[in-house]
């Protein structure tokens, strides 16, 4: 299949969907917690979501069955191998290395005689000795000293799904998320002249990792949780937030992939500070500027319940000034008789997120293809 027939096929899929909801852009981008333009570009094809999780979304609010959420996983996985192709550089062609010319080997000195085991003792005997003299040493060593067992850490992070006793529920997240789909700032330790140009949205991921990329300011997490059960719901307490390490800001340069963007639809979230001592999730109302008036989406508020076919987003906005913020969420939650909580974490890993007040700051400029300075694009006053 050439390389941009499976991103056109999954759009068509997309499109279809939207097309038998029959709302608008606008009203779909909202209960999917994005933005209209970036609804309109899934289903245009100019971009490819970076995790299939929002596509399942919009197919449960358009009424899609188990049979087409599995052809639309197919195509989102094919559409998703044909831009990480494209967005893949090209290896660069190692040269031939000509073989030397064959040197005649110069003589080697002439081996030394071998010792010969003096008599007295008979070689199967030393050997045997030799072998008890290693075990008397491994099991003094041994038992002089407490043997180490490997334990996993008390609060070990939670694959999706993956438990000793399987969760009532699934979640996934994104970490890589721009306001508004085109809005983020990255911190790295490199030149302007060793930073590739921003990428789109959907390849935030790997240039950041490309790079070594820190989130400038603000990190946007977004985390989606599905009830495996249509019936059986499961409710949702409470989202904590956990810092499990704060050092100074990074001095590294701030790179910002645009000059500024904004949109009709401002998503409810949660909000951080992770400069307080013991920093809150707090819920913050959303806003929607589509229409003729102004209208609030309500915030999120615990406990919420969510099933197989009724699951919920989680968008976590969280700042920092004055810290590089290594952090994680924990979820609370209970089903069935059953509570728990599960640790929200970077696949693995804290979440990190550093301030950018008083480092060097980029902005990428399209026409002469280069970084150049807020002062030089006439950002700043």
């Amino acid at each position: 299949m050439p390389k941009d027939a499976a991103v056109e096929e999954f759009a068509g899929l997309v499109r279809a969907l939207k097309a038998r909801d029959g709302r608008s852009y606008e009203a779909l981008g909202r209960r999917l917690s994005v933005s209209a333009s970036t609804l309109h570009r899934y289903c245009s094809g100019a971009t490819v979501p970076e995790e299939f999780a929002v596509v399942d979304r919009l197919a449960l609010l358009c009424g899609a069955d188990e049979e087409e959420r599995r052809a639309l996983e197919a195509a989102w996985t094919e559409a998703d191998r044909a831009r990480r192709r494209a967005a893949s550089p090209a290896p660069t062609p190692v040269p031939a290395v000509s073989a030397a010319p064959e040197s005649n080997p110069e003589p080697s000195a002439p081996e030394a005689p071998r010792a010969r085991p003096r008599r007295g003792a008979p070689a199967p005997l030393l050997v045997a000795a030799a072998v008890a003299l290693v075990v008397l040493a491994l099991a003094a060593t041994l038992l002089g000293r407490p043997t180490r067992t490997a334990s996993a850490p008390a609060h070990a992070s939670t694959a999706p799904g993956r438990t000793a006793a399987p969760l009532p529920f699934t979640w996934s997240i994104g970490s890589q998320l721009w306001e508004g789909g085109c809005g983020h700032t990255y911190l790295v330790d490199r030149a302007p002249r060793a930073v590739a140009p921003p990428p789109v949205a959907a390849d935030s991921g790997a240039w950041a990792g490309t790079h070594g990329a820190v989130h400038g300011g603000e990190a946007l997490v977004r985390i989606t949780v599905q009830g495996r059960s249509p019936s059986d719901a499961v409710v949702l307490h409470a989202l904590h937030v956990r810092v499990v390490d704060r050092a100074a800001p990074l001095p590294w340069n701030a790179y910002r992939m645009d000059n500024g963007c904004g949109g009709a639809v401002t998503p409810r979230h949660f909000a951080v500070d992770l400069d307080r001592p013991r920093p809150l999730a707090r819920p913050v109302d959303g806003l929607d500027a589509s229409g003729a008036e102004v209208r609030k989406i309500p915030a999120v508020s615990f406990p919420y319940k969510v099933t197989s076919s009724d699951p919920e987003e989680l968008l976590v906005s969280a700042r920092t000034a004055g810290c590089d913020c290594r952090w994680y969420l924990e979820l609370e939650w209970s089903a069935g008789g059953r509570t728990g909580t599960v640790r929200i974490t970077d696949g693995g890993k804290p979440f990190r997120t550093s301030g950018t007040r008083g480092r060097p700051a980029y902005v990428h400029d399209s026409a002469e293809g280069r970084w150049i300075t807020d002062s030089d694009s006439g950002l700043t006053g």
